[in-house]
């Protein structure tokens, strides 16, 4: 299995032009992906710098024929006129999709400028069997959203495993049942650097015999410092640094055969991580 994710800024490069296509094209050159995870996704924003207001869910989704598209809206807002205007995440797949959940994140009120955030987590069959891609956008400003975040995605992950632990059982219509699975791939932009203790949380041990996140290049490349993944090209925000990951659970360590940073492009202000899983 081949997965990138991607922050993709809703498709603004470095050169100030916003350009979804070439998003795809630059994903397809990395890879011959199997699975897509994109954050910053819009749908209905004009006011993002050189945005139409247009439907980016839809049109992403028009561009990868043959691909599951799967949203993931974090922000949801009317727009006064009669319509949503929509922001969050994104899984494409071409691999057979399972069940699909979204997990909010609280929206701790700590008095800063934040928005909400959302756990996109679908179950992808595998040639190896069926893992969870669970893909997210942490919080910018806001270290308590950030840990309240890590949280979610801690519970999110128990909970899944405690259930593939459940003996099968029969159920039809909204009780249908499906395939459950403790093995696990967490990716996105998570807002802090490699050293961050909330980065060290998120890979504590479970109790139970649930199977803890590894970081995959380090399972990779070791000791090798993590590649830069934003503000590379630009620096409005802060200096270089690594911002973006890929993690996955111990399971699947032995599985891992590439984990690569693109440094190169410049049609976002994030740079895509691959993941290969043999």
């Amino acid at each position: 299995m081949k997965l990138i994710t991607w922050n993709i800024q809703w498709g603004l490069g470095i050169d100030g032009r916003l350009d979804l296509a070439r998003i795809v094209a630059d994903a397809r050159r990395i890879a011959d992906f199997d699975v897509l995870c994109l954050q910053e996704v819009a749908d209905n924003f004009p006011e993002l710098k050189q945005s139409r207001g247009e439907n980016q869910f839809a049109e992403l989704a028009a561009l990868l024929p043959g691909y599951e598209a799967i949203e993931g809206v974090a922000v949801d807002l009317p727009d006064g006129k009669g319509r949503r205007k929509r922001f969050g995440n994104m899984i494409l797949s071409r691999l057979p999709v399972g069940r699909v959940l979204r997990h909010a994140a609280p929206w701790v009120a700590d008095g800063g400028r934040s928005m909400p955030r959302l756990v996109l987590d679908a179950v992808v069959h595998a040639g190896f069997g069926p893992v969870r891609v669970m893909t997210t956008h942490m919080e910018f400003y806001s270290p308590e959203q950030r840990m309240a975040q890590v949280a979610t995605i801690r519970q999110a992950h128990e909970a899944a495993a405690a259930r593939f632990a459940l003996p099968p059982r029969e159920g039809n219509g909204t009780f249908a049942t499906d395939v459950q699975t403790a093995s696990a791939v967490l990716t996105g932009d998570f807002n802090m650097t490699p050293e961050e203790p909330i980065l060290r949380s998120l890979l504590e041990p479970f109790d139970g015999g649930v199977p803890a996140f590894r970081d995959a290049w380090t399972v990779a490349h070791g000791a090798a410092p993590h590649p830069h993944s934003f503000c590379i090209f630009e620096q409005v925000h802060k200096p270089p640094h690594t911002s973006d990951y890929i993690l996955l659970t111990e399971d699947l360590a032995p599985r891992v055969r590439n984990v690569h940073y693109d440094v190169e492009t410049q049609v976002s202000d994030h740079q895509p991580v691959l993941l290969e899983l043999a």
